[in-house]
């Protein structure tokens, strides 16, 4: 059973917005049936918005370096590939993106008048896509650990708060992340087992990976001592 991160809603500051017209709603939505097709036209509208200059547009190597971006497009790295590709071919021929070749690259800009004069230029030779500069990517924000307590363990209340607060002021939050993993994994939906689990992380250091149990067997770490102290309280 994998671990619960949800979507806790967007903070009061959310780090940015980008503009994407009416018409995007009006006209264009309503004709995508594709998810991969919405999924890439909504990720090129971020990316270029992110970059700087009077021509901007997003590339194909940049969308592929981008993980987190392709890890939402298929379970593989092949299955990703072919939803982008498809999405590329999809949005272009709808005319939702402009598509041009330059410097070995596949160069994609949104159809706006801003695009379509930067592909104008592009033929006359009045200019010519430089370096690519640093590339964009998506950033994970990791879940608040009161949205991961109640979406993997169960409802909080004050006394618990105050402990969530110090364990998030203690241990990484990678350590949280995994720690609670481990117990949603095992069944084991305590606050008490992940505390045992960072606090030997805490003390005999963390492995690189953490052990894993075997078919039928309990989780190493749920053998621990810790463990079978609370387990008799």
């Amino acid at each position: 059973m994998a671990i619960t991160s949800g979507f806790s809603g967007f903070p009061a500051k959310t780090g940015g917005s980008i503009q994407i017209p009416n018409l995007f709603f009006s006209d264009l939505l309503p004709q995508i049936d594709d998810l991969g097709e919405l999924k890439v036209t909504i990720y090129c509208f971020w990316a270029v918005q992110q970059r700087e200059g009077d021509y901007r547009y997003v590339t194909g190597r940049d969308m592929r370096a981008d993980a987190l971006f392709m890890a939402g497009l298929g379970k593989n790295l092949a299955s990703a590939e072919a939803a982008l590709t498809a999405g590329l071919e999809r949005a272009t021929a709808r005319g939702t993106l402009l598509h041009a070749v330059a410097a070995g690259d596949d160069l994609y800009f949104i159809n706006t008048a801003r695009g379509r004069k930067a592909i104008a230029a592009l033929e006359k030779g009045d200019w010519t896509p430089g370096p690519g500069g640093q590339p964009v990517g998506l950033i994970v924000e990791r879940p608040n650990i009161f949205t991961l307590y109640e979406q993997n363990i169960g409802p909080l209340t004050p006394m618990l708060s105050e402990m969530l607060r110090d364990t998030e002021a203690t241990y990484p939050a990678d350590w949280i992340v995994e720690s609670i993993a481990i117990a949603v994994a095992q069944n084991k939906r305590a606050w008490r087992y992940v505390e045992a689990i960072l606090r030997r992380w805490a003390t005999e250091g963390k492995p690189d990976a953490a052990p894993k149990a075997t078919s039928g067997e309990e989780h190493p770490y749920l053998q621990d001592e810790y463990y079978r102290r609370h387990d008799d309280e």
